[in-house]
């Protein structure tokens, strides 16, 4: 199945503060989990900490459960329009040197949608879970538009 990423960080190149996949199916479970922030970017602490919506979690905790839900299908296509969400959600699964959590196959695919705004379409903006289905939403209807 394709699902739509989004994550929110803390900072330029910071660590991750939240991860969403959204499913191309929108009846189709979700994956939406927060980290524990000990000491947030200012811009992080007014725009992205208050509209976490959901309990943090440690980071050990959110990637056994991000390989969990990844597990349930068996070859993930994950969908994002910015390189550094690909990158987070892919270091999430390392555990050490050499050692990552089991998934099954997936891709990746960076998209460049030139006139998407997640800040704009976003019902809350930088929630990663509310940004992704923003995200999902622009694809969908651009896909849409050019089978017509």
């Amino acid at each position: 199945m394709r699902y739509f990423l989004d994550t929110e960080f803390n900072g330029f190149c910071g660590d991750l503060i939240s991860l969403a996949l959204v499913p191309e199916d929108a009846q189709a479970p979700f994956f939406y989990e927060a980290i524990a922030c000990a000491d947030p970017h200012p811009w992080v602490a007014a725009n992205v900490i208050p509209v976490l919506n959901t309990v943090a979690r440690s980071r050990r905790d959110v990637a056994w459960a991000f390989a969990e839900f990844l597990g349930a299908d068996g070859e993930p296509l994950i969908v994002a329009d910015w390189p550094e969400d690909i990158a987070h959600a892919a270091r999430l699964l390392v555990t050490g040197p050499g050692k990552a959590l089991p998934v099954p196959p997936l891709s990746f695919q960076l998209i460049d949608i030139f006139d998407f705004d997640a800040a704009v379409a976003s019902a809350v903006p930088h929630n990663a879970y509310n940004d992704a289905v923003a995200l999902r939403a622009r694809v969908l209807a651009r896909e849409a538009d050019l089978r017509l």
